[in-house]
């Protein structure tokens, strides 16, 4: 008898495993601008797109060259980093504590679950009023706006991803005879972390969005200032160029969880 249990006649089944696993193809992303921004420069050339539809991409370049060069874009992008900084932690660290105890203790989530709840749907942007009244025209209503419109999102998100953890992986440790605390390090946490993360990104992009909305109101520098100030000029140049910093920030953010993603979550790998 052969050692081969294959016959001659038997053919070879393909891998059927893996999947499921997209892998980075940054160069598609890349083309896709590129390819955008063509159009974009194709179109204003020529008449298809009106000037006062869209200002040529190239026009926008050199506005930024010249906030380069006059000093302009570092004097309203460090304020405005400044306060999306501050607020997004403040917002992103007490929405990821709450979130874990809703998730671990009933009593947390009997009271809080309903007021998270009816807290989440109410416009962040309608609250600005009532935040300058609080803390004033200055940079505190800036901070509590942004603050309070990443905590919703992230209690959300978070107590969600607890929520998910497989119950099998805590009865497992329990077996093994870990502690509670153990447990909740060891296995909730890093459970919790994938989901944890999807809504940090979520919540950082609402802290954009409020971030622009809180500079439009009492600011004299900041990205939300200055969009402000273009618009109402009908300076469609440097209105684009705010909104493209505005995409910028949005991208090198997603970058930067990105980042920690591959840090804190290898071993999905």
């Amino acid at each position: 008898m052969s050692d081969n249990p294959r016959t001659p006649d038997s053919k070879a089944v393909a891998f059927r495993g893996g999947g499921f696993a997209p892998k980075p193809r940054r160069w598609v992303g890349v083309l896709v601008f590129v390819l955008l921004i063509a159009i974009a420069e194709w179109g204003t050339r020529t008449g298809w797109i009106s000037a006062l539809t869209l200002p040529r991409p190239s026009d926008v370049l050199d506005t930024f060259r010249q906030l380069y060069e006059s000093g302009l874009l570092f004097q309203h992008l460090a304020p405005s980093l400044s306060r999306l900084v501050v607020g997004a932690i403040i917002g992103v660290s007490i929405g990821i504590s709450v979130g874990v105890l809703i998730g671990l203790f009933s009593y947390i989530r009997s009271g809080l679950v309903p007021l998270v709840a009816a807290i989440f749907p109410i416009p962040k942007i309608a609250l600005l009023p009532l935040f300058v009244i609080w803390f004033g025209i200055g940079e505190g209503s800036k901070y509590a706006l942004i603050a309070f419109g990443t905590f919703t999102p992230t209690v959300v998100a978070t107590y969600g991803a607890v929520d998910n953890v497989d119950r099998t992986l805590i009865r497992m440790g329990q077996s093994f005879g870990l502690s509670w605390w153990s447990i909740v390090r060891k296995i909730v946490l890093p459970g919790a972390m994938p989901g944890i993360l999807s809504g940090l990104r979520i919540s950082l992009a609402i802290a954009i969005i409020l971030l622009v909305a809180a500079e439009m109101l009492g600011a004299e520098y900041g990205i939300g200032a200055y969009i402000l100030e273009a618009g109402s000029l009908y300076d469609l140049e440097r209105l684009f160029a705010g909104v493209v910093i505005l995409s910028l920030l949005g991208v090198i953010v997603s970058a930067i969880i990105g980042v920690i993603e591959r840090q804190l979550l290898g071993w999905r790998t």
